[in-house]
């Protein structure tokens, strides 16, 4: 039972001091960068409208991966499964994550009218930790660079230094 509390409480605080997630939807081949605000116990998302994030294979009642980086570093923090719930428009829990999302929007195109807008053509989600923490991970998750006849430029010439920072005489 402490375990569970302390996953939890690292879920939630990690969630709330970054202000960037990683999802990656049941079945993507790789997760996307998500804006969010952490709100009653889960991350709440807008997206896929005009000028708003892509929410991408993210369903109603499906399943995803969230990671969370360090806002300092910005390396890998903690990662966690969660359902994925999308309340229904103008509903008491879409107005409540609406809420908080609205102060956190940064150049929202029409001000106060977002709200409007998110209602007629975004989708809110909810996504609720269901389950404990993931294990990080052993190694590096970096991708192989793709084969090229590409190469780095070559060094640079030894004496190119005093060429360029000497001081011209008068």
């Amino acid at each position: 039972m402490t375990s569970e509390l302390l996953d939890q409480a690292l879920v939630e605080e990690a969630t709330k001091k970054s202000g960037l997630i990683w999802v990656k939807a049941a079945g993507a081949p790789a997760a996307h960068a998500l804006w969010h605000v952490w709100h009653e116990g889960a991350v709440c998302l807008v997206g896929d409208g005009t000028g708003e994030q892509p929410l991408t294979g993210l369903t109603d009642g499906g399943t995803a991966e969230v990671t969370v980086r360090s806002k300092d570093k910005g390396g890998r923090l903690v990662s966690f499964p969660v359902k994925v719930v999308e309340p229904a428009p103008e509903s008491e829990a879409w107005q409540a994550a609406v809420a908080e999302l609205k102060g956190k929007r940064l150049n929202a195109p029409d001000g106060e009218a977002m709200v409007e807008r998110w209602a007629r053509e975004c989708r809110v989600l909810r996504l609720e930790p269901s389950g404990s923490v993931l294990p990080l991970p052993d190694g590096s998750l970096a991708a192989v660079p793709v084969a090229s006849s590409a190469t780095t430029r070559e060094a640079v010439p030894a004496g190119l230094p005093r060429l360029l920072f000497k001081k011209r005489k008068r």
